[in-house]
């Protein structure tokens, strides 16, 4: 019999005498190796360092993570009255009767600053994806000890790999750095309505050394925004999900670029609009001076770049009777007939778009003039925006449905016009229609005349009857018709008396 131990399992195979089988078995047991070494991946501990430390000893949190690799993690928590000191990173391998183990490890270094007690909060952190947690626990930091040494090695997880002390704690250096955080605007003046594009960029050039991380942009973009965004504007945001790199040129200098926001805006009405100098802060590694196989070879620190400020002046638009009420920016028309010819009293479908570049979303439809014998009911309406290469763009488009019920050549462009202001030539001009129809057939004015719903009182006479619906109307003419009575009963007494 062959027996196939794996964990808290056994398994017993008789041993045929065909080989064929044999082989089938072994390949059955190696599946089953996979598939229970599967079952125990991805197990995690998180482990914190002593409850008690020295002002010159080291605090740790090591995440474990066993026969997986540690390929993503977000930030360690920060713990009042420490300073990071950096993260290391570990990996082991075990073969034991066969079975083959393996664990990786993270370590975040915290130096204290001051001596008391303190507590490292409960938390989160987040490894290949997934969460895991731990309570936390009391610290109490004391005076500095002597023993500097001896106490480090129960503290480094190195101190004894290869049975000596822990390497002392190296010294780190600031690399110079070629970077900038940017705010910028592709207009700085513009007509009230007209759209301005803002984004928000960190940028590096080749040349840069300096080791750069992003701190914590969703938080920091929020509060900005807050503080940034005009209230008396539409925003289109082009929604940036993901900071991605891109190369630029500027004034002949390759740079890359990681936009963390973009957004355009449309002011409603004159003024100026101011943006601050905005902070940003980055993560900026400090780089051990003398580098070691062991501990860790570069410090996490902190420097916050500062942008410039920037004014937008919105000035007012020219005169015009619509001056408040037309859309502003470059549009062209898009119609989907040119000629067409029907018959008296069928109808058809028109469809007027505005395309172009500008607030989409504030596009009305176009004046309809009501031109004689040409009926046109409310359109449905379609628009597409277009977020990209710095700029708003699209169409929106208005469908009518149109009946004509006289014979004749009709010019839409006599029945529907669309007025706006165009930025760029700082003129006020109209769209109208090329298309033409043309009707024959029998007039059809009398059916749509008699087709036609008078609506209102007259819809109501069919179903009302001619009785007063009011107590108080009813009083009111029984008054008057008492007055009128008594008045001729007074009028003929009068006359009597006279005659007398």
């Amino acid at each position: 019999m062959l027996r196939y131990f794996g964990r808290n399992h056994t398994r017993i195979i008789p041993i045929f005498a065909d080989m064929s089988k044999t082989y089938f078995l072994s390949a059955f047991v190696l599946m089953l190796s996979i598939f229970y070494g599967a079952v125990w991946a991805q197990e995690v501990t998180i482990e914190l360092g002593p409850q008690q430390i020295a002002l010159n000893e080291t605090f740790t949190i090591k995440v474990t993570m066993e026969n997986e690799k540690i390929k993503s993690y977000d930030q360690f928590p920060d713990i009042a009255g420490f300073e990071k000191q950096g993260i290391s990173q570990s990996s082991s391998m075990n073969l034991i009767n066969g079975q083959m183990s393996s664990s990786n490890s993270i370590i975040q270094y915290y130096k204290p600053t001051k001596m008391g007690k303190t507590r490292v909060p409960s938390f989160q952190i987040t490894i290949n994806g997934q969460e895991f947690s731990s309570a936390g626990q009391e610290i109490t930091v004391t005076d500095r000890q002597s023993n500097q040494s001896q106490r480090n090695n129960f503290n480094d997880p190195f101190a004894d790999f290869f049975g000596r002390s822990a390497p002392s704690e190296p010294e780190y250096v600031e690399l110079e750095d070629d970077a900038f955080f940017s705010v910028a605007v592709d207009k700085e003046e513009i007509y009230a309505g007209e759209g301005f594009t803002l984004n928000m960029a960190f940028y590096m050039s080749e040349e840069n050394q300096a080791p750069f991380q992003f701190y914590e942009p969703g938080r920091q973009l929020d509060a900005i925004l807050k503080e940034l965004k005009p209230t008396n504007a539409w925003e289109e945001n082009f929604n940036i999900t993901n900071i991605e790199p891109e190369k630029v040129n500027i004034n002949g200098k390759q740079w890359t670029r990681y936009k963390v926001y973009e957004a355009t805006f449309f002011p409603f009405g004159e003024g100026e609009i101011k943006i601050p100098t905005i902070p940003w802060e980055m993560i900026k590694y400090r780089i051990a001076k003398n580098p070691t196989f062991f501990g860790a070879n570069r410090q996490e620190d902190f420097k916050t770049f500062y942008s410039s400020p920037k004014t937008i002046t919105i000035k007012p638009l020219p005169p015009h009777p619509l001056k408040n009420e037309v859309s502003v920016g470059e549009f062209q028309l898009r119609e989907n007939i040119q000629d067409i010819q029907v018959e008296t009293g069928q109808g058809f479908d028109y469809s007027f778009g505005v395309s172009g570049v500008g607030n989409i979303n504030s596009i009305s439809p176009p004046q309809n003039l009501s031109l004689p014998n040409l009926s046109t009911y409310d359109p449905n309406v379609r628009q597409q925006i277009n977020r990209g290469y710095g700029r708003v763009s699209g169409i929106k488009e208005f469908n009518y449905y149109i009946t004509i019920n006289e014979a004749g050549e009709y010019d839409l462009a006599d029945q529907f016009q669309w007025i706006y202001f165009d930025p760029r030539r700082a003129v006020y001009d109209t769209l109208k229609p090329q298309a033409r129809v043309i009707a024959s057939g029998d007039s059809k004015v009398n059916e749509s005349i008699s087709n036609l719903r008078l609506g209102g009182l007259y819809d109501r006479i069919a179903i009302e009857n001619n009785e007063f619906s009011n107590e108080q109307y009813k009083y009111y003419f029984a008054a008057a018709i008492n007055g009128l009575l008594l008045l001729v009963v007074v009028i003929l007494a009068i006359l009597i008396i006279r005659k007398k």
